[in-house]
Parts: C-alpha cells; sequence; structure tokens
C-alpha cells in the first residue's frame, strides 16, 4: 500500500479508503448494503492487514450504525487508524437535528465519538454545504472542537468551488482551521471535478477524496453495452441512476478499460481507479466492498500504475464537454 498526506497536513493515510457505506443497512440503506457486524470485522481486518490505515463513515450511514460497527470493527486498533466521518443530514426528528449550526455539529460530534468508540475523530467533514447557516459559525465550531482535542482535522465535502473557496478566505481571515480536505464525486464517467475544484484544491494544498470512483459499479466491467444490468451492484439498484452520465458515453469507455485490463491482466475496476490516483491532489480513494474477494482485487489498484499511453487514451475516450468559461480559457492559454 501507498501513503499520501491528508491534504496540506503532516498525516499520512493510505492513498486507498475503505468507505463503510455498505455497513448496516438500516433505515432504507438495504440497496446500498446490509453488511453485518461480523462482515465488518472481516472487511476492516483484510483492509488492516493489506496496509489500508483510512476508514470512510459518516453519521446518516444507516442512521448511526454504519459508525458503530466500523468502531466495533476497529477495536484496540484504534491508535494505528484513521477515521473519518460525516456531519449535516437529519439525525433526529427535531428542528436542529440537521444541518450545520453550533448545535448540531457539536452534538453530532459528541453522538459519533460515542458510536465510533473513541476520543477523537481523525477528520470531520461537513456532507454538504448549508445555505441556512452562516460559516462563520459552522467554521468557529469546528476550530472549537479541534481545539478541544475532539477533532485533528476538518473538511468538506460536496462544496462548489466558491463555496469552497470562500470558506478557506473566512478561516484564514478568522484563523480559524481551515478544511484540509474536499470529498468530491470523480471517476471516468464524471470528470466535471477538473473544470473548477481540482485547480482550487491544487492552488489551495486541498486533499481530493474521491467518492465512487467506479460510478455506482458501472466502470468495474460488469456493465456491457446490449447485456442486462447485473444483479446486486449498486448502479443497478433503484437510486443507481442519481450520478447521471451518458450511459452510452459511459459504455465507450468501459470498453477502453477493458482492453487495457487485458493487456495488463488486471480487472476493469483496478483500471478505473489507478486512473483516478494518477491524477493531482488526490490523497485517497474511497473504496466499498461487498465481499473480501471484491476488496482484495480493488485493493490490487495500488500495486501497479497506468503507463502514460494508458491514460491519454482513457483521457480522450472520457474527456468531458468544455463548458464556457473552460473553453473560452482553453482557447487563450497561450497570449501571455
Amino acid at each position: 500500500m501507498n501513503y499520501r498526506f491528508l491534504g496540506n497536513t503532516g498525516l499520512k493515510i493510505s492513498e486507498l479508503c475503505f468507505g463503510t457505506m455498505t455497513f448496516g443497512g438500516i433505515g432504507g440503506w438495504q440497496d446500498i448494503g446490509r453488511q453485518s457486524q461480523r462482515d465488518a470485522d472481516e472487511l476492516v481486518r483484510a483492509c488492516i492487514d493489506a496496509g489500508v490505515n483510512f476508514f470512510d463513515t459518516a453519521d446518516m450511514y444507516s442512521n448511526g450504525v454504519s459508525e458503530e460497527l466500523l468502531g466495533k470493527a476497529i477495536g484496540e486498533l484504534r491508535r494505528e487508524t484513521v477515521i473519518a466521518t460525516k456531519v449535516h443530514f437529519r439525525m433526529g426528528d427535531g428542528p436542529n437535528d440537521i444541518g450545520q449550526s453550533r448545535h448540531h455539529i457539536i452534538e453530532s460530534c459528541h453522538a459519533s465519538l460515542r458510536r465510533l468508540n473513541t476520543d477523537y475523530i481523525d477528520l470531520y467533514q461537513v456532507h454538504l454545504f448549508d445555505h441556512a447557516t452562516p460559516l462563520e459559525e459552522t467554521l468557529r465550531a469546528l476550530d472549537d472542537l479541534v481545539r478541544q482535542g475532539k477533532v485533528r482535522y476538518i473538511g468538506c465535502s460536496n462544496y462548489a468551488g466558491w463555496q469552497l473557496m470562500k470558506a478557506l478566505s473566512i478561516s484564514e481571515r478568522e484563523h480559524l482551521e481551515k478544511y484540509a480536505t474536499l470529498q468530491a464525486y470523480y471517476s471516468l464517467v464524471g470528470r466535471e471535478l477538473e473544470f473548477e475544484l481540482m485547480p482550487l484544491c491544487i492552488d489551495q494544498k486541498v486533499g481530493i477524496l474521491v467518492w465512487s470512483p467506479l460510478a455506482g459499479g458501472f466502470l468495474s466491467g460488469k456493465f456491457r453495452r446490449g447485456q442486462p444490468k447485473p444483479d446486486g451492484a449498486r448502479y443497478s439498484s433503484p437510486a443507481g441512476g442519481f450520478l447521471g452520465f451518458n450511459e452510452e458515453k459511459g459504455y465507450d469507455i468501459v470498453e477502453t478499460l477493458l482492453e487495457i485490463a487485458q493487456r495488463r491482466s488486471v480487472s476493469a475496476a483496478q483500471v478505473a481507479l489507478n486512473y483516478v490516483l494518477r491524477k493531482p491532489a488526490i490523497s485517497s480513494v474511497i473504496i466499498g466492498a461487498k465481499s473480501k474477494e471484491q476488496l482484495a482485487d480493488n485493493l490490487n489498484a495500488s500495486n501497479w500504475t497506468l503507463t502514460s499511453q494508458e491514460i491519454a487514451a482513457l483521457d480522450k475516450v472520457s474527456e468531458p464537454p468544455r463548458i464556457y468559461p473552460y473553453w473560452m480559457l482553453d482557447a487563450n492559454k497561450g497570449n501571455r
């Protein structure tokens, strides 16, 4: 396993992070996964044995059950691991049981600490931008948690470029803890991150944590043009279409993945993961798994490297349309 720094911090994390959204299957999460404590123990142990030290969850995953299962699975290995969790979504029936107010952040942090059975959270992330709460309030609450030792680093997820830059500017102006990471969707069928957020993260030294690098399993090689969608894959579920990409173009990308995979004697999933790992500002790529075999295959993506020619071929087949102002910026790159 290779290790990278968590953004512009001194903390080293495995370049593959194990995501635990599939733990639990409670409260409407059955289509995502239904893994029990026994499953969680087995998968977490396999990750640690392979050198993975980074685990991602959220309070909303199975209404807190994911955090509970992860905390028990890690157990006495807590000091050897880096745990990331998130706050924002509704966790109760009260009017303040959602969002990023000081009240909800502090209450949610304490609840996550209890569920994870730990006295600190390595990376505490806001799950979305909260339009109803001033960023100053959110960032001050997160800064207080860091100063109290309950949280060590903070991050955000699913932010737009202006939202992330505004947050970083407020933190600098008010001398508050800065977001070290952005957790964002990025895959061969969803490269919009490259327009605004990736350049921002490079410039501001914010580490990117990639979620759904296989686009819900679409890039695993199991989905082929003209064939039925396989059972059990996340993209086959009723919620699978929320990523909203062009399937026909996606099948062209899958064909290129399979060609490279055959030449390299690896899986299409490994090729897709390897591609994302080669991109700038990536601190870690979050993978999930429903079996030890699937996990082992995904983890092998860290053991080899695509050639520049293979990356170029994947760049070409997956190139997104150049929206404004990027086509104008591209056309005038050399005028200075």
